[in-house]
């Protein structure tokens, strides 16, 4: 066998599987999202995905050392003048020195169309959050059932019931809703939806809730306006008096993006003008 050869195919079948994965991971749902709802592509989880795309990387930069060892020589040539000296700093090392720093700095400057291609990952991602739904606070699944009812208002008692009757194995209330899930072959966004008629209503408090709701930085300004019944005109003339400017058919994640701060201050803001509003 020639172990040249051998260098050269791992290099290449590495190469592949390692495209394939890092073309699987631009698309992935955002964590959060995939955790929650078992997000999985031909069986895989985000997890298994990740796994393979890092122990892959490795034996493909491996075989990529490699086969650089087995050819020095014809790099060598590539680094030589017309006198036939060694020099790198050739015509072609500087056209791939200056197209490779083109991506990073681009990359590192966010200008396009390097930036097109992040948002563009960015646009799969947020259309799996619409399209299988985000926890209603981060890593919900390692919550225990106790400690995830506390934090939903749901009566753990009659929580733990629903479960049983959806024919749900739970031998405690301290396991998770990640335990729960894989012992029952389903994802955690089920078990809660499961137990979600023990959810307490609550008196409807005036305002806005402390906390945003999931998926509220996903929605445009006007349809959050809309959705708590307030006036968007306002509420974009109250974020300008803050020095935060806005367009209605913004979301709250893209107000704060432009204005350099985050989806949780944005919300804040309107949610402080709102209290204002509702003690006139």
């Amino acid at each position: 066998m020639s172990m040249r050869r051998i260098v050269s195919l791992t290099a290449f079948l590495s190469f592949l599987v390692t495209f394939l994965t890092s073309i699987i991971l631009y698309i992935v749902p955002e964590g959060r999202v995939a955790y929650w709802a078992d997000w999985r592509l031909w069986g895989l989880s985000k997890e298994e995905w990740g796994a393979i795309h890092i122990n892959v990387g490795f034996l493909f930069l491996l075989s990529l050392l490699l086969h650089i060892y087995y050819n020095w020589k014809p790099i060598v040539t590539y680094l030589k003048n017309k006198a036939k000296q060694v020099s790198i700093f050739t015509k072609e090392f500087n056209a791939a020195l200056v197209l490779t720093a083109l991506f990073v700095f681009g990359t590192y400057f966010g200008v396009p169309p390097f930036s097109t291609i992040i948002h563009f990952g960015k646009s799969f991602k947020d259309a799996a959050a619409e399209k299988y739904g985000e926890p209603p606070y981060g890593h919900a699944e390692l919550s225990s059932v106790k400690t995830f009812a506390k934090q939903m208002n749901i009566d753990l008692e009659k929580g733990m019931l629903l479960l049983r009757q959806a024919g749900y194995r739970v031998d405690s209330d301290a396991w998770t809703l990640k335990e729960i899930a894989e012992q029952n072959g389903v994802s955690p966004q089920q078990v809660f939806l499961a137990m979600s008629d023990a959810i307490q209503t609550a008196e409807q408090s005036v305002g806005l809730p402390e906390k945003p709701a999931p998926g509220a930085g996903n929605l445009t300004l006007a349809d959050f306006c809309t959705q708590y019944h307030l006036n968007v005109k306002m509420i974009m003339r109250s974020l300008k008096d803050a020095g935060i400017t806005s367009e209605a058919d913004m979301t709250i994640k893209e107000i704060g993006e432009a204005n350099q701060t985050g989806a949780i201050e944005v919300y804040e803001q309107i949610r402080s003008f709102a209290d204002r509003s509702n003690e006139q």
